[in-house]
């Protein structure tokens, strides 16, 4: 006789609406100045639902939802100086809408004014500097990714 223990697994659980099994998310649209950062947003959250894998993501035209982004606002700010007075560290912040819509239109849910900070350090060297800032736009676009992510199974 083989007796439960009461354990289970734990965050597959989901609160989607029925019919509800597959997602696009086509490139975000980028309303800032900064060239290409709609790139590693995009990129996160294509990453994050893929590797969760609770609903497929798909072709646009094959979906049964699509989540569309839309960059607001990057800023960045410098937060720490060396002792000549030249900033050495960057603080990036991103503002990011996001909805959720059927393929037929209707919206599911919205989030508006979803905002995520990140800090990188700068260098003499322009290359260095340029990495820095690109790693951390993608760090940035990651987290806030899974913290939808999580909203979007858990909360919806």
């Amino acid at each position: 006789m083989i007796l439960g223990c009461g354990y289970q697994m734990v965050g597959k659980e989901t609160h989607l609406p029925p019919g509800l099994t597959s997602i696009a998310i086509p490139t975000f649209r980028n309303q800032t100045l900064e060239p290409g950062i709609e790139v590693p947003f995009t990129q996160g959250f294509l990453r994050e639902f893929i590797n969760d894998r609770r609903v497929r993501v798909v072709d646009r035209n094959e979906a049964d939802s699509i989540l569309e982004g839309v960059i607001k606002s990057f800023d960045i700010y410098s937060v720490s100086y060396d002792r000549s007075g030249l900033a050495i560290e960057y603080q990036t912040s991103v503002v990011v809408d996001l909805t959720l819509k059927k393929q037929t239109g209707e919206i599911l849910w919205k989030m508006q004014d979803l905002s995520e900070s990140r800090w990188y350090r700068t260098s003499g060297n322009v290359l260095i500097s340029e990495s820095n800032k690109a790693a951390a736009m993608q760090q940035t676009g990651r987290f806030m990714a899974e913290r939808v992510r999580n909203r979007f199974f858990h909360q919806f």
